[in-house]
């Protein structure tokens, strides 16, 4: 019986051609290794570039937040050569069920509750507003913008010339001239300070808006223009829905700023009167500078960065499923 011999590869030439050579067995190998390798050395290369951020993080973030923790266990600092007083839990039960701690974190949450939904509000009508193509419109662009250079010390020495009693612009246009003053009012000291961080803040909410809407396409504009849609429909089925990746940006940057609101409240009220302006922060530099009490500091410190955080968290969870990317 004969064995039939496979068929040869022949050339267009019809001559017969060699079967293609295979690879050796240690090319095939470091062949299937590089992506591996390569693969390897970009996750080394991630890790060295971001190795700087990550040790300024580490020394000034991650350090002090477990050192603040520590110290919260403690009655006075454990500083070497200092008496340590450790008081365990029993401090953070009493510093987090006291009144004062409850009444900053309602003042906090009111203050939050002020700024953030008018800021956001009225950074929205400004930059709407000055979206629109009339001459001499790049002039308002520019005076919304300007609070964004101005800082917290010079906006509150500001309000507070305009709020005197005594020589107040605002004293006099609300009647209030010779009387007691805004910042001096147990029921609007709050309020007033919450009008100069939302001023104070609306530059940013104005820059931050307006950039949004340079991504919102003009065709598209015109199209419901068309259509016969008014400007408060353009703005509620139209701009709002292609803004909400901006909006929620700036809600969740706002709360954040808010909750960290320290320097027109120690230019204005100092915490009173009667606490009724002593939010968190505050209330951390009081218990420092003041009480001399670092232990309910640093408990009232971590408190505030756990309140922000599972605010943040819960800004995201409730806000990102209505956030549309696609453009």
């Amino acid at each position: 019986m004969s064995v039939t011999a496979p068929p040869e590869h022949l050339d267009a030439h019809g001559r017969a051609e060699s079967p293609p050579e295979r690879p050796p067995a240690r090319a095939r190998s470091r062949a299937a290794r590089s992506p591996r390798r390569r693969r390897t050395l970009e996750v080394l290369l991630a890790y060295g570039l971001l190795l700087p951020s990550l040790l300024v993080f580490a020394v000034f973030v991650f350090y002090p937040l477990v050192r603040q923790i520590y110290l919260s266990f403690f009655l006075t600092p454990p500083f070497p050569g200092e008496p340590k007083h450790y008081a365990g839990l029993s401090q953070i039960q009493q510093v987090l069920t006291s009144h004062d701690f409850l009444n900053s974190l309602w003042v906090t949450v009111l203050f939050v509750l002020y700024t953030v939904p008018a800021g956001l509000v009225l950074g929205l009508l400004l930059a709407v507003l000055a979206h629109q193509q009339l001459r001499g419109i790049r002039f308002f662009r520019t005076v919304f913008s300007s609070t964004v250079a101005t800082s917290v010390a010079v906006a509150s020495v500001i309000f507070f010339t305009l709020l005197n009693p005594q020589i107040g612009l605002f004293s006099y246009w609300f009647g209030r001239t010779g009387q007691l003053s805004v910042l001096d009012d147990p029921r609007l000291a709050l309020l007033a300070v919450s009008v100069v961080t939302v001023w104070q803040n609306l530059g940013l909410a104005f820059i931050v808006m307006s950039a949004g809407l340079q991504a919102v396409p003009d065709d598209l504009l015109e199209a419901s223009r068309v259509d016969g849609a008014g400007p408060w429909t353009r703005l509620r089925h139209v701009i709002l829905p292609m803004l909400s990746p901006t909006l929620f940006f700036a809600i969740v940057v706002g709360s954040i700023l808010s909750l960290e609101a320290f320097g027109q409240i120690d230019i204005l009220t100092s915490g009173g009167p009667l606490q009724h302006t002593n939010v968190l922060v505050y209330a951390i530099y009081d218990q420092v500078f003041n009480q001399n009490n670092q232990g309910r500091a640093a408990v009232m410190t971590v408190a505030l960065f756990l309140i922000t955080l599972v605010f943040t968290l819960i800004q995201i969870r409730l806000l990102e499923r209505r956030v549309t990317y696609e453009r």
